[in-house]
């Protein structure tokens, strides 16, 4: 079997050093190349920037229509009476009564010629949800939603995985939570994650991992196959729909290998959302829009944040890693590597609500953006993972498939950095170095027209963004509605300060090995009923 561990940061030399200052090279080549094309030859520098435009002006039409798809798909999804799909898989075949889709028929029909014996009244879930030191006004509501869902509680298993490090405060807090709702599941219990443990960063893959395997004693205790367990991993501030379970059975028990599979619901940051300042509002819409277009590329799908895999798969690669802080994205590359290319993410249109950034005063909300955004795009460092393990380490990966895979990877994460900057800016970058010349002064009034064009694709993605709000709070007048549209003026700002300074400042790090080594836990405060905001420092004991 492959080994599938990231390297200690000790360890990383050669190669592995080399892909690690790629994404990083390429990134900081991009911005700088329309300034030294312009010196060199400025009908070049014209006809560079012109290219990347359209190229981004195509891929942004795409994206306008996917997330209309994408919407389209979800409302429908929603609109599905899951407990009765369920049913017909039990039973493999179609039942009479409401509305069934062609595709679920299509489902049914395969299934019965397929090798996929498991039956969703034999499923268990457990989910896994970690915490910090978030306060009870962020958790109890990700608990109730669980409990709130269609599927039978008694079938589910809560490990509620929390940090030594947080103190007696958040251990109080945990085992509260326990004890209230000791009698609402199969079973329910705590798991300390101890302090300083050899060979892990502080981070939630480490957390997650120790509750990891104390689920798997739990279950051998109780003679429960693994095989028939699905494990979802939720953060204290997620809240998955009330059809969320439900769809994961389905699917389960549908797919040719659920082993070797990951199941991904749909992020949706709107759980604070009217709560959320204008900025943050805009960044996490963007966000949530991003993923109703992700429905629309299951071949592009991957592991973020809340998701759901076998017992059995997580047993059998030492659960998630202990070595990196993007523990979710990083899952996908040791599944993919574990199973030798033969494992996929299947897309669930089925959401799992979650909370918009936001800390008790503006400038610690924007740092908190701006933390977890690096956060997330440290999502670099895997480029380095995938190369060696891909290209170096002996495999049964076809090279077709690895190829592909790699080079989404690189170039996401390149134009994640760059991709707004020279959107919004390298247009005038010519002119300014040639003045006179006529093609550099053309450019900006063309790339005008196309920006205007691109604005109605633009409309899609607010119209998008705007029926996918929750109802607005009583405590908020009908003005703040209006700030839901004019807010978007405010991208070109968000995607430069916040995306792009994120991706550079992750990919930077990585040239020059200043690693993040730890966790930066996202402060969270909360809005309760009145007003009052309820927060808690981000993570006690993490310095």
């Amino acid at each position: 079997m492959t080994d599938i561990e990231i390297p200690f940061e000790k360890d990383r030399h050669g190669h592995y050093r080399f892909f690690e200052i790629l994404p990083g090279f390429l990134s900081w080549t991009l911005l700088f190349l329309p300034i030294i094309l312009s010196f060199i030859n400025v009908t070049v520098a014209v006809f560079f920037i012109l290219f990347y435009l359209l190229v981004y002006f195509v891929r942004s039409l795409g994206f306008s229509i996917g997330s209309l798809r994408g919407y389209r798909t979800m409302k429908n999804h929603l609109k599905l009476d899951w407990e009765a799909l369920v049913d017909d898989v039990e039973n493999r075949r179609v039942g009479n009564g409401s509305h069934r889709p062609q595709w679920h028929k299509d489902n049914i029909e395969r299934l019965n010629t397929s090798s996929n014996d498991y039956k969703p009244s034999e499923l268990i879930h457990a989910v896994i949800v970690a915490t910090v030191n978030e306060s009870r006004e962020v958790l109890e509501p990700t608990v109730q939603s669980i409990i709130e869902g269609l599927q039978d509680n008694m079938k589910i298993i809560l490990v509620i995985a929390y940090e030594g490090r947080a103190g007696e405060e958040t251990e109080k807090r945990v085992l509260s939570l326990i004890e209230d709702y000791k009698n609402e599941f199969m079973d329910i219990f705590a798991v300390k994650h101890p302090a300083n443990q050899p060979g892990e960063i502080i981070g939630k893959g480490a957390n997650i991992s120790c509750a990891g395997r104390q689920l798997k004693n739990y279950l051998e205790e109780k003679n429960i196959d693994p095989k028939k367990v699905i494990v979802t991993t939720l953060d204290a501030d997620n809240r998955p729909d009330k059809r969320y379970f439900l769809a994961i059975n389905y699917l389960y028990c549908i797919v040719p290998d659920p082993i070797r599979a990951s199941y991904q619901p749909l992020p949706m940051f709107t759980n604070n959302i009217w709560d959320a300042p204008t900025m943050m509002r805009v960044i996490a819409t963007g966000n949530t829009l991003f993923y109703i277009v992700g429905v629309t590329r299951p071949h592009r799908a991957r592991n973020f944040s809340a998701h759901a895999q076998s017992m059995q798969a997580l047993i059998d690669m030492n659960f998630w890693s202990t070595r990196t802080v993007v523990e979710d994205g990083h899952h996908f590359w040791r599944s993919y590597f574990h199973f030798n290319g033969d494992y996929r993410v299947y897309p669930l249109t089925i959401p799992v609500y979650q909370d918009a950034v936001l800390a008790d005063g503006y400038i610690k909300t924007i740092r908190a953006q701006f933390i977890q955004l690096r956060r997330w795009t440290y999502g670099a460092s895997d480029v380095a993972y995938v190369a060696d393990k891909g290209f170096f380490t002996k495999n049964a990966i076809p090279k077709s498939d690895l190829l592909a895979k790699f080079f989404n990877l690189l170039e996401g994460h390149v134009t994640w950095a760059v991709g707004t900057i020279l959107v919004f800016g390298a247009a005038f970058i010519p002119p300014l170095i040639h003045p006179q010349s006529f093609a550099a002064n053309e450019l900006p009034l063309i790339v005008s027209r196309i920006q205007k064009i691109g604005l109605l694709g633009l409309l899609a993605t607010v119209f998008v963004c705007l029926v996918t709000l929750p109802p607005r709070p009583a405590r908020y007048k009908r003005h703040r509605s209006i700030l839901m549209v004019v807010q978007w003026v405010l991208t070109p700002v968000t995607g430069v300060l916040f995306g792009s300074l994120a991706a550079f400042n992750s990919q930077t790090r990585l040239m020059f090995k200043k690693y993040l080594s730890k966790f930066d836990v996202t402060e969270k405060a909360v809005v309760v009923g009145g007003g009052e905001v309820v927060s808690s420092e981000a993570d006690p004991g993490g310095h």
